[in-house]
This record gives structure tokens, C-alpha cells and sequence, in this order.
């Protein structure tokens, strides 16, 4: 980290100490006492446009965030190997019991972009293999629409996609029967700033 003066970030924290953290200070301490209770778990894109923070006007400690390209929710498989994603599901669930999980998709994803397009040639380590596990569907579903729908349809099926893949996770089914967990769809609009809900099988709805 640079102490230039012109350092973005740098300059972002003082603003944050001299300013939020002021206001706020009883409150973090509180929360470093106490520990976390967030009340959701919101699965989003790590897309820098669309940060759940901000537009919930959260506060310390209510959002417990997992955030990744195209705000992909894999399939429930406990295989020992490395799954980001779920680990933080069982957390949030498990641990912090949460009461609603959120899947938040948003408009102009690159992600959804990749899956609709192919990946850029300079991403195929990681981003190529991980959109390819939800390109089939979303092809699928957009391929009777026209080019000018598929992108906003694309977007929705992902977010579809992620609460289905939610419910093979046992620990999240049961919960979400016994009504102590609900699942919520949510598509964030850039350039509007406006949030659209998974209503039924139905399309997305603008919120009040």
C-alpha cells in the first residue's frame, strides 16, 4: 500500500476514519464485543458497479456477503475439495443462522456476458471453467429470444439457476421447508439504479 497522497484507497480510509468510523464507533465496538448477527446472506457479482452495501444502505453487521463472478451459487457437493462459495453458505447458515438468503444478478454482467459469448481468450485459467458451469442453461433458455432480450433474460436465468442450486444444499432445504429460511431473487439495474424481484415463475418485477 503507497502513502502517496493521491492513493484512491488510502484516501477513501481517512475519509472513513475521520467520517463514518466517528459516527459509528459505538457500534463497531459493540460488534467486536458481541460478534456478528447479520439477518442475510447475499450472494452477488464481484462486479465493483453493484455492491449490496450500498444499495441496502446496510449498516455494520446485518449482510453477511459472498460475492463472485456472475454471482454463481454451485451445486451442493461436499467432495472435499476447495469451494469457496459453499463454505460460506454453511457459515452464514450454520454458524450466524441467517434467516433469508438473497441471490442479487445485475445488468451489463461480464460474467453473464462469458457464458452467453465465451470468456475472454486472456481468462481462461479460472473464469472460462467457472461460467461453463452455468453457460448450457443460460444458452438454452435465451436461444428462442431475441439478441436484444437475452442479455436481461440471461441475467435472470443465472440468478434462477443460483436459488435452485441453494436448495440442493440439505441444510438450506430443510430450513427453507420448516419456514426458518427464505430464498429471495433480486436484478440490479446500473443505469436506473433500480432493483427488480424474482416474483413466482413469473419475470422480474421492479420493487416499490
Amino acid at each position: 500500500m503507497t502513502h502517496d497522497s493521491n492513493d484512491a484507497l488510502l484516501a477513501g480510509y481517512r475519509r472513513f476514519r475521520e467520517g463514518h468510523w466517528a459516527d459509528a464507533k459505538a457500534e463497531y465496538e459493540a460488534l467486536a464485543a458481541d460478534g456478528q448477527k447479520p439477518h442475510t446472506l447475499v450472494v452477488a457479482c464481484s462486479d465493483s458497479r453493484a455492491d449490496p452495501a450500498l444499495i441496502f444502505d446496510a449498516a455494520p453487521g446485518q449482510l453477511f456477503v459472498v460475492r463472485n463472478v456472475a454471482n454463481l451459487v454451485p451445486p451442493y457437493q461436499p467432495d472435499g475439495q476447495l469451494h469457496g462459495v459453499s463454505a460460506a453458505l454453511e457459515f452464514g447458515v450454520k454458524v450466524l443462522g441467517v434467516s433469508r438468503i438473497v441471490v442479487m444478478g445485475h445488468a451489463l454482467c461480464g460474467g453473464v456476458n462469458a457464458m452467453l459469448n465465451g470468456a475472454p481468450d486472456s481468462c481462461r485459467d479460472f473464469v472460462a471453467p467457472w461460467v461453463a458451469q452455468a453457460a448450457p442453461v443460460v444458452r438454452m433458455v435465451c436461444e428462442s429470444f431475441p439478441a436484444e432480450e437475452s442479455e436481461r433474460l440471461a441475467e435472470e436465468t443465472v440468478v434462477r439457476l443460483s436459488i435452485e442450486n441453494l436448495r440442493t444444499f440439505p441444510w438450506i432445504a430443510e430450513r427453507e421447508a420448516a419456514g426458518q429460511l427464505t430464498l429471495s431473487g433480486l436484478h440490479f439495474g446500473i443505469a436506473d439504479g433500480v432493483l427488480r424481484a424474482l416474483k413466482g415463475p413469473g419475470r422480474f418485477q421492479p420493487l416499490d
